[in-house]
């Protein structure tokens, strides 16, 4: 009776790891094939070598670009190097990129940056806020921007700030966020991700409260807001879709739809100027956990218009299959110009 037992344990346990594997294959989204879209007027960006893993872009056309990420479980182009916070100026007619001194007494060699997000204060201050990992932690370092250089003001952490991967800026010390996942242990995390348990979430950081506003995503990742300040959109990597959820008056999110796009979304960036939102994208998150230079991973950028609509329109703007660019996480739009970051590899500037 107790072999009996023991086998259909076994059995129960065997069967549930099997579809557990064939829903994580799914989820990797290993039979999408890219078909290549290339705007006809793009170029790489010099000196950006290692990453752009995320870009937001100022009202006057400049540039905040972070770079260097060292993430569990993906590849590095410079492992043992910090990161860095580029500047562009994307009203020059051949941007170029350069790396910004950080003064303060910052420990430069801790940057390990993320997710970042701007805030421009009403007097015309410029303050950059940076998702850090120094040693395997979470931390938000909140620089301000002072032309040639960013100047540290301070770090935040926070018991509920565990695993953030991207920010939004709602004004001073004031932000959401999302945790990417729930464990903080690197074995437990990849095992989070296998067993698909949706335990991440969004957390409202301000004056006076910090606490978790949204919950039960697979794998949060990027956090944009409308032009209004109504809406957040929220990219759930592994369940390929956008969470468009409804500011609440206490802070509190909750859904309003959630928009399917076939494909692991990375961060989201929005055009202030049409509502429009922008997704850098990942068609076969296998390729970036098994990294293969002769079969490397492919980059995919969306533009999502009107996405409060019934029915969105959504347009592939670019697609490579890593013959150029490898991982994309994020593209962002000024004056008809975009920028495609990535995790590790080049970046991309295109004229459309």
């Amino acid at each position: 009776m107790a072999k009996l037992l023991a086998l259909t344990v076994l059995g129960l346990a065997l069967a549930f790891l099997g579809e557990r594997f064939v829903t994580f294959r799914q989820r990797m989204n290993i039979p999408h094939q890219v078909h290549a879209v290339e705007p006809p007027k793009c170029h790489l960006v010099p000196g950006l070598d290692n990453g752009s893993e995320d870009i937001d872009i100022l009202p006057n056309g400049l540039v905040f670009l972070s770079t260097g990420l060292k993430y569990p479980g993906m590849p590095s182009s410079a492992p043992d190097k910090p990161g860095a916070i580029f500047l562009m100026d994307l009203k020059e007619e051949e941007p170029r990129a350069w790396a910004l001194p950080i003064r303060n007494g910052f420990d430069v060699q801790s940057l390990n940056p993320h997710g970042i997000s701007a805030f421009v204060d009403k007097d015309g201050t410029v303050y950059l806020y940076v998702v850090n990992h120094p040693h395997k932690k979470s931390t938000v370092e909140v620089f301000r921007f002072g032309g040639d250089a960013l100047f540290h003001l301070k770090t935040i952490r926070h018991k509920l700030l565990s695993s953030v991967n991207d920010l939004v800026v709602l004004g001073p010390e004031e932000f959401y966020a999302t945790n990417d996942h729930y464990f903080t242990n690197e074995f437990l995390a990849q095992l989070e991700l296998f067993l698909d348990l949706q335990w991440t979430n969004v957390i409202y950081y301000g004056p006076g409260q910090v606490k978790e506003v949204a919950a039960g995503l697979s794998f949060a990742n990027g956090i944009a807001i409308s032009p209004d300040k109504k809406y957040v959109y929220v990219a759930a990597v592994t369940a390929h879709s956008i969470h468009v959820m409804k500011r609440l008056d206490d802070e509190n999110l909750t859904q309003e739809k959630v928009l399917h796009l076939g494909t692991l979304v990375d961060n989201l960036s929005v055009d202030p100027a049409t509502g429009d939102v922008w997704a850098g994208c990942h068609p076969n998150g296998m390729k970036l956990l098994l990294y293969d230079p002769a079969d490397p991973p492919g980059s995919e950028v969306l533009r999502i218009q009107n996405i409060l609509s019934p029915k969105p329109t959504v347009t592939t703007v670019y697609a490579n299959n890593g013959s150029v660019l490898q991982g994309s996480t994020v593209a962002a739009v000024y004056n008809r110009k975009m920028l495609v970051g990535t995790l590790f590899h080049r970046t991309l500037y295109c004229q459309l």
